[in-house]
């Protein structure tokens, strides 16, 4: 098959694109609705050709993940860790071309393809290897138990013991396809468990050469399988297929919410990371270099295209107009192009669709009042789906950009007198993912963090720790995962009770 347009201001003759396969119980499969392009967002040229399966298909990977879960479950931990340790040195050995592949789907700068997302990849099934050897089992104290209608006085011991859920259908998000997918895949197979992974539309090639890893590093046929298209109908399936026992997604919320009612009508379990519009408080004694290089990770990390991002800025007045000025020079400092090259910090925003919907709630921003301090234009770059860092002040907190979640490098600020009102305001919105808190005072940092209705805060900080829980209060998800807690995410509790002698 052929594909792709050629550049701008580029003679060279279009390449030959092979067609990738659907993986299906260990096997390397044609898909039934043929391929799609799968587009570069920053030169807007053909980087592949993704496999369109049909529903039948996606029931046949979730029947193959059923078929193998039995042997899985039953093997030994130690047999899992080896595997996921050896997918670990299979996407090291590949990592320079796994990182160009992830740069050209999603529009990453090279340093964030390859240091958040292949590297966290690598990491997350290290991490989960040895996740695997965890215990499962906890020894509960000993209950004595009075004569009665249950039987005989006796001592009673429990075990608390986590088991794995069965086949996962795991739905991953375009921001990030190595890191994503890799910490629903590796502590899902970790426990036992055996997955469908269909990953988005947008750039689901990167996913596919996960699945190679994991072949190559000896999971049996069935226990990873991986279907993809371009529209509803295969996550649809994916979810919808009565061999799937828990959906794990990863995005937006208006999707998770259909997701969960489909879950519910058969109960099956549900992990969900959904929307966030994370709010950064910044306080009068806050110190303004660090509040200001967090918050512009909004601009810097993916262009805005994460759901962590501190978007919603709460500045107390007495630093409001400088902090709002700093933002702005920062924001303004930043060079926006092609992300392969080195000094690039902004780079595309992941296809032209979602640069019209970004443009969209700029001018929104406008119409409701905003002042546009700097941004709001469209870069002038030759291709490429491009969206200038763009700092908005003076909002409301009733005002649409202000409330709902843009996905872009748009960043609003919003005034606050105190720290009563600045809680309030923090927490008078639909999400909960992640908040931010900046002050020089650390028992205020810590008693304003309690108090905000958010799955994390960072304090001073956009840094994550990577043993702590993740997840979100709200319409921000269910569940939580990452470190231990993503084994939990991925298993069942089940009690064992027996008489003392």
């Amino acid at each position: 098959m052929t594909g792709g347009h050629r550049a701008a201001g580029r003679s060279a003759a279009p390449r030959t694109i092979t067609g990738q396969r659907l993986f299906i119980g260990g096997e390397w499969v044609e898909p039934a609705r043929g391929h799609y392009e799968v587009v570069d967002p920053a030169t807007e040229e053909v980087v592949g050709l993704a496999p369109e399966a049909s529903r039948d298909q996606v029931y046949e990977a979730a029947a193959a993940a059923r078929e193998a879960f039995e042997a899985w479950s039953r093997t030994a931990p130690e047999e899992r860790a080896a595997v996921l340790d050896r997918a670990a040195d299979v996407v090291r050995r590949e990592f320079d071309a796994y990182a160009e592949l992830a740069r050209a789907e999603t529009g990453a700068t090279t340093g964030t393809a390859r240091g958040m997302q292949v590297a966290v990849g690598v990491s997350r099934f290290r991490r989960y290897a040895k996740g695997a050897l965890e215990p499962v089992e906890e020894g509960l104290p000993p209950q004595v138990n009075e004569a009665g209608p249950m039987g005989r006085a006796g001592v009673f011991g429990a075990l608390a013991a986590r088991r794995p859920v069965g086949v996962v259908t795991c739905i991953t998000s375009y921001n990030n396809p190595w890191a994503n997918p890799a910490g629903k895949v590796a502590p899902a197979l970790a426990m036992g468990n055996t997955v469908v992974v269909k990953p988005a539309p947008q750039d689901p090639l990167s996913v596919y050469r996960m699945a190679e890893a994991l072949a190559e590093a000896g999971a049996p046929p069935g226990v990873v399988n991986v279907v993809s298209g371009s529209g509803t109908e295969v996550g649809e399936a994916a979810v919808d297929s009565p061999d799937v026992d828990m959906v794990s997604f990863t995005g937006s919320t208006a999707v998770g919410q259909r997701i969960g009612e489909v879950c519910g009508r058969s109960m099956k379990r549900q992990l969900m990371e959904l929307g966030g519009k994370g709010a950064a408080l910044v306080f009068d004694d806050a110190d303004l270099d660090s509040a200001v290089l967090g918050i512009g990770t909004t601009f810097a990390f993916y262009s805005g295209q994460i759901c962590t991002a501190p978007t919603r800025v709460l500045a107390q007045r007495g630093v409001y107009e400088r902090l709002v000025e700093r933002l702005g020079a920062f924001a303004g400092r930043l060079k926006v192009g092609d992300p392969a090259e080195r000094d690039t910090v902004v780079g595309p925003v992941i296809s032209a669709a979602h640069r019209e919907r970004v443009e969209s709630y700029v001018e929104l921003g406008r119409k409701e009042g905003a002042r546009l301090v700097v941004g709001g234009e469209r870069p002038d770059t030759a291709r490429g789906f491009y969206v200038a860092p763009t700092l908005f002040a003076d909002c409301g907190n009733e005002m649409r950009v202000v409330r709902e979640e843009i996905f872009g490098p748009v960043v609003v600020v919003v005034p606050f007198d105190d720290e009563e009102e600045g809680v309030a305001l923090a927490n008078d919105s639909d999400y909960g993912l992640i908040d931010y808190v900046w002050s020089g005072d650390a028992a205020r940092a810590f008693r304003v963090a309690r108090r905000l209705r958010a799955g994390g805060v960072g304090v001073n900080t956009v840094g994550r720790n990577m043993e702590a829980p993740f997840g979100g209060f709200k319409k921000s998800g269910v569940g939580r995962d990452v470190g231990s807690y993503a084994l939990h995410a991925y298993s069942e509790l089940q009690a064992i009770v027996w008489p003392g002698g």
